[in-house]
């Protein structure tokens, strides 16, 4: 039996790799940001799906062949969906801070719950309720921090891609066909999914993906490399690492600080600026949603890497 003090270090060495991805994820808005432009948004995801499925393939290989037609058809819904929150957080990004952005998609970790619980039909602890309310103030006070307003087209964008975060989640948890696949040949296939339908599209929303990438420079370069190795391709193995290295209700736990780490990256390096009254709805979101997550004790569902 290990000691208190044997155990310890291999806890901490199980979470610093899972606190990594909740950064590198907080840090993804402000790439995204810096590589990107509204006319461009569909050729970078293609390009940084494209560089990530060739070598997602190599450990998904052996999961793929062992599909069958209902996993690969299941699959392709859930990429369907996974492709439809890329686009509008993609878009939302480039509307509003990265501070807002990390801040605001947030709000899945508590309307995931709130949903689960409509259809269920399942009521909910009065603690979660307050929590969720809590972060529902936090976002109405971030968006209009800088006076009443309404809010903007990126906060709106970025509350949609939650709403579809939400709705993606929730079909996977409820979709029996997929309950037993293997989890990296089902990323593989959702992303792959996504891929080509974005692939397609790019032809008629703006410059073609290898005219894009004729054009960048060493910047765009290194951003597209960190989005699509790091933000995507390294988080997502850490995250399946660790959930069989430690429980998935701690994973869960560290990966939900992403929307401070979103935070602290857009202020120290975005040039984002919080007044008091949108400082005061940051802090709301984050308590609310941390508070929820400790009201629900949260399972084995965890969002797709960003």
């Amino acid at each position: 039996m290990r000691t208190p003090s044997q155990a310890a270090p291999r806890g901490i060495v199980a979470d610093l790799p899972v606190l990594l991805v909740a950064v590198v994820w907080g840090s993804s808005y402000l790439a995204v940001k810096h590589l990107a432009t509204p006319s461009t948004v569909l050729a970078t995801l293609v390009l940084r799906f494209g560089l990530v499925l060739p070598l997602l393939a190599v450990p998904a290989w052996r999961g793929l062949r062992g599909l069958n037609r209902r996993e690969w058809l299941g699959g392709a819904l859930l990429g369907g969906i996974l492709g439809a929150i890329f686009l509008v957080e993609t878009y939302g990004v480039l509307h509003t801070s990265a501070t807002n952005a990390g801040l605001i998609i947030s709000l899945t970790m508590v309307l995931t719950p709130l949903a689960e619980s409509l259809v269920g039909r399942s009521p909910l602890p009065r603690a979660f309720v307050a929590a969720a309310g809590t972060s529902v103030l936090g976002v109405a006070l971030l968006t209009e921090g800088a006076g009443l307003r309404a809010p903007s087209a990126g906060d709106l964008l970025m509350l949609g891609a939650a709403v579809i975060r939400t709705v993606h989640l929730l079909t996977m948890s409820r979709s029996s066909a997929l309950r037993d696949t293997d989890s990296t040949a089902l990323t593989w296939v959702q992303l792959a999914t996504a891929g080509m339908v974005f692939a397609v599209a790019a032809p008629f929303a703006g410059p073609s993906p290898w005219a894009l990438a004729a054009s960048y420079g060493a910047a765009q370069w290194a951003d597209l490399l960190y989005l699509a190795l790091f933000c995507t391709l390294l988080a997502f193995l850490v995250q399946m690492w660790a959930v069989r290295s430690t429980s998935p209700s701690r994973v869960s736990l560290l990966l939900g600080t992403e929307p401070l780490w979103a935070a602290v990256v857009g202020v120290a390096l975005g040039g984002d600026r919080l007044v008091p009254l949108a400082f005061l709805g940051g802090v709301l979101v984050l308590a609310g949603t941390a508070w929820g997550r400790r009201a629900l004790h949260p399972g084995a569902l965890e969002p797709l890497p960003a």
